[in-house]
């Protein structure tokens, strides 16, 4: 039997589109807020149909020298074209990205993990140091 770990799959999301992008300064300055954007397909598109699509983004914050991560939030897209006429009739596709804001009073690491409905789980992480 797998572990969730096991499962999760990353990479470099400029060559990968299922790898959720990270956007977000290297340093702040304590007490400054933290804009974070995270985004699926940022470089390659993902397709966004009713066949196949992400269907949410999670948020964690990994306190450095903290056991546990804060949950920041979770996203859920969905809207991916379908309609009582069927799959890709509507006139309505989200696009899998989010920004958020947030304070933090130590440095640590955003992770970020996704999920595709054809192609699974997929993470990806980025360090923060606070000043």
């Amino acid at each position: 039997m797998s572990s969730l770990k096991e499962l999760y799959q990353t990479g470099d999301w400029a060559n990968e589109k299922h790898v959720p992008a990270i956007d977000a300064p290297d340093t702040i300055k304590k007490g400054d807020v933290l804009t974070v954007t995270v985004s699926v397909g940022k470089e390659i598109a993902h397709p966004n149909t009713t066949e196949h699509h992400i269907s949410w983004i999670n948020i964690y914050f990994q306190p450095a020298g903290e056991k546990f991560p804060v949950e920041i939030g979770k996203y859920s897209f969905d809207s991916h074209g379908a309609s009582a006429k069927g799959g890709n009739t509507s006139a309505i596709y989200t696009d899998p990205s989010v920004t958020i804001n947030i304070k933090t009073e130590k440095s640590g690491t955003i992770l970020a993990s996704s999920y595709c409905n054809v192609h699974g789980l997929w993470t990806k992480s980025k360090d923060i140091t606070v000043s």
